[in-house]
Protein backbone atom coordinates (compact mmCIF):
# COMPACT_ATOMS: atom_id res chain seq x y z
CA UNK A 1 0.00 0.00 0.00
CA UNK A 2 1.60 3.63 -0.99
CA UNK A 3 1.86 6.05 1.49
CA UNK A 4 1.58 9.85 0.95
CA UNK A 5 2.77 12.67 3.08
CA UNK A 6 2.28 16.36 2.72
CA UNK A 7 5.35 18.59 2.78
CA UNK A 8 5.35 21.98 3.15
CA UNK A 9 8.63 23.58 0.91
CA UNK A 10 8.49 26.89 1.04
CA UNK A 11 5.19 28.52 0.44
CA UNK A 12 3.51 25.22 -1.60
CA UNK A 13 2.62 22.01 -0.10
CA UNK A 14 3.51 18.88 -2.03
CA UNK A 15 1.96 15.35 -1.54
CA UNK A 16 4.06 12.72 -2.45
CA UNK A 17 4.72 9.36 -2.16
CA UNK A 18 6.60 8.14 1.11
CA UNK A 19 9.68 5.74 -0.69
CA UNK A 20 10.45 3.64 2.72
CA UNK A 21 11.24 0.13 1.69
CA UNK A 22 14.92 -0.66 0.42
CA UNK A 23 13.11 -1.28 -3.41
CA UNK A 24 11.07 1.80 -3.13
CA UNK A 25 14.31 3.99 -2.43
CA UNK A 26 16.36 1.89 -4.89
CA UNK A 27 13.68 2.71 -7.96
CA UNK A 28 12.57 6.32 -7.52
CA UNK A 29 11.65 7.61 -10.73
CA UNK A 30 13.38 5.09 -13.21
CA UNK A 31 10.92 3.45 -15.52
CA UNK A 32 7.86 5.16 -14.20
CA UNK A 33 5.12 6.92 -16.93
CA UNK A 34 3.39 9.22 -14.43
CA UNK A 35 4.85 9.12 -11.22
CA UNK A 36 3.66 11.38 -8.11
CA UNK A 37 6.19 13.41 -6.27
CA UNK A 38 8.56 10.59 -4.17
CA UNK A 39 9.95 11.91 -0.48
CA UNK A 40 12.61 10.30 1.07
CA UNK A 41 14.04 10.45 4.24
CA UNK A 42 17.65 9.67 5.60
CA UNK A 43 18.08 8.48 8.86
CA UNK A 44 21.41 10.69 9.65
CA UNK A 45 22.69 13.88 7.69
CA UNK A 46 24.05 12.82 4.31
CA UNK A 47 25.53 14.31 1.13
CA UNK A 48 24.64 11.16 -0.91
CA UNK A 49 24.30 11.47 -4.34
CA UNK A 50 21.80 10.37 -6.30
CA UNK A 51 21.17 9.77 -10.42
CA UNK A 52 19.08 10.06 -13.01
CA UNK A 53 19.02 6.67 -15.53
CA UNK A 54 16.17 5.69 -17.19
CA UNK A 55 14.56 9.08 -15.20
CA UNK A 56 12.72 11.79 -17.00
CA UNK A 57 13.57 15.10 -16.02
CA UNK A 58 12.78 16.28 -12.72
CA UNK A 59 13.64 18.22 -9.67
CA UNK A 60 15.19 17.95 -6.71
CA UNK A 61 15.11 19.35 -3.36
CA UNK A 62 17.02 18.69 -0.82
CA UNK A 63 15.84 19.53 2.87
CA UNK A 64 17.17 19.38 6.48
CA UNK A 65 14.81 20.10 9.30
CA UNK A 66 12.21 21.60 6.86
CA UNK A 67 14.86 23.84 5.16
CA UNK A 68 15.94 24.25 1.78
CA UNK A 69 19.52 22.99 1.40
CA UNK A 70 19.41 22.93 -2.69
CA UNK A 71 17.24 22.82 -5.45
CA UNK A 72 17.80 21.08 -9.03
CA UNK A 73 16.33 20.72 -12.59
CA UNK A 74 18.01 17.30 -13.06
CA UNK A 75 18.03 16.16 -16.95
CA UNK A 76 17.86 12.28 -17.89
CA UNK A 77 20.71 10.05 -17.69
CA UNK A 78 23.20 12.03 -15.18
CA UNK A 79 25.77 9.81 -13.44
CA UNK A 80 25.93 12.04 -9.93
CA UNK A 81 24.16 15.07 -8.68
CA UNK A 82 24.87 15.91 -5.21
CA UNK A 83 23.44 18.76 -3.18
CA UNK A 84 25.10 21.54 -1.71
CA UNK A 85 25.37 20.08 1.96
CA UNK A 86 24.22 17.19 4.07
CA UNK A 87 20.53 16.74 3.94
CA UNK A 88 18.31 14.43 5.75
CA UNK A 89 14.79 14.71 3.28
CA UNK A 90 14.71 14.75 -0.40
CA UNK A 91 11.83 15.31 -2.66
CA UNK A 92 11.79 14.29 -6.48
CA UNK A 93 9.32 16.15 -8.82
CA UNK A 94 8.74 15.10 -12.05
CA UNK A 95 8.51 17.74 -14.70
Amino acid sequence: MKKFRKIKVGGEVIEAEVCDTAFKRARGLMFRKNPPPLFFIFKEPTRQPIHSFFCKQFKAIWLSDGKIIDEKIVKPFKISIVSKGKFTELIEIPL
